[in-house]
């Protein structure tokens, strides 16, 4: 399974992030995605398939939020 780092743009919690950081991050978390579909477990019935799954729906979930701090911008 992939290793997943938490990737935080540039500035501090007083500064929101700018555009750049913010699609620089989503760049990121796309790759993660990517690179943790390489690895989807092939038994859907297994341990490792749901935590995966689990996995796979909290990256999505970062980059809608991200998207939604972009259409806010």
């Amino acid at each position: 399974m992939a290793v997943i780092h938490p990737f935080f743009p540039a500035g501090d919690a007083q500064t929101p992030p700018d555009r750049e950081a913010l699609l620089e991050q989503l760049t990121h978390v796309r790759m993660l995605l990517a690179r943790l579909d390489e690895e989807e477990p092939q038994d859907m019935d297994s341990e490792s398939h749901a935590a995966w799954g689990e996995r796979h729906e909290e990256l999505e979930d970062w980059a809608d939020e991200i998207l939604d701090m972009l259409d806010d911008l």
